[in-house]
């Protein structure tokens, strides 16, 4: 459990202007602009496309070529967004993607300021997925060069671009220390690699207080196996152990614009095959908005 969070971890990040919610009803997926202040909603605008699309609405992924990353852009295509991939090394993304008129790649580098980010970013993205995650090596500072500042750089890009809906995967026992988990040996083994969960767990607090429309998502450890059970998702600060296929990650990430009700929420998800197969809308529903 230790190694597959470590390991199999990344971030991820989702942000809309003018608090977009991409949603869904019966007979076709709508864009709803919603003026959010902390759970206040004012005048909505629907703008509807045909059955089983949704609008081309630009959404920048950092950490593209990453193994959550990838996933995140492949179902955002698939549910007919439009999708800029920001990655660091553009000629190398080149390959891991296949030819999409709505696909488009750009350097990005989440270590390099919110100067670049915004530019990467640009003026047309309506949401920002941060896919991006340390990779284990020599460096202590690796995680918060990542997990940290660099999910702080992009909420800064994404304050100078305007974009305002805000969606980060993180990883379940974040806040261990306060759980009572502190002998819990995920937690151990993970904060060993430069205190990475007290890392991302300093980058959530901050999205927190940015005034972003956010939501954060951690899930268990992450495995590049099919899905073999149900999604389950419970408030902050609840699960210490489980897992879950990076595919379902994807998609919790996707359906988080596509459902107001992942509105400023933290959840914690895993996979059981035991659990009961709900809605998107009423696993976020389930969960009780943050402060």
């Amino acid at each position: 459990m230790a190694t597959s969070l470590l390991l199999r971890h990344s971030s991820a990040v989702f942000f809309s202007k003018s608090s977009l919610f991409f949603t869904k009803n019966n007979s076709s997926r709508s864009v709803t602009s919603i003026k959010m202040e902390r759970g206040e909603a004012s005048e909505v605008i629907t703008e509807k496309t045909g059955e089983g699309n949704a609008a081309k609405k630009m959404v920048f992924v950092a950490g593209a070529t990453g193994k959550t990353g990838k996933r995140i852009v492949e179902q955002l295509l698939s549910h007919g967004f439009a999708v800029k991939a920001g990655v660091r090394d553009v000629e190398k993304a080149k390959t891991s993607f296949k030819d999409d008129p709505s696909l488009q790649i750009v350097r990005a580098d989440v270590t390099e300021g919110p100067e670049k980010l915004a530019e990467a970013i640009g003026d047309d993205s309506k949401a920002v997925i941060c896919a991006s995650g340390f990779r284990p090596g020599f460096d202590l500072f690796a995680p918060w060069k990542v997990d940290n500042f660099g999910t702080v750089n992009l909420v800064d890009a994404c304050r100078k671009q305007g974009v305002d809906r805000f969606v980060l995967i993180s990883s379940i026992l974040v806040n261990g220390a306060a759980m009572g988990q502190i002998l819990n040996p995920a937690y151990i083994f993970l904060n060993v690699f430069g205190l990475t969960l007290v890392a991302k767990l300093q980058a959530e607090k901050y999205i927190k207080r940015s005034g972003i429309n956010y939501t954060i998502v951690r899930p268990g450890g992450l495995k590049n196996d099919p899905p073999t059970g149900n999604v389950v998702m419970e408030p902050e600060d609840t699960l210490s152990t489980g897992s879950i296929s990076r595919d379902q990650v994807a998609e919790v990430a996707v359906e988080a614009l596509l459902n107001e009700e992942s509105s400023f929420k933290v959840v914690e998800i895993v996979a059981r095959p035991d659990a009961p197969k709900l809605s998107y809308k009423d696993l976020f529903a389930s969960v009780k908005g943050g402060n």
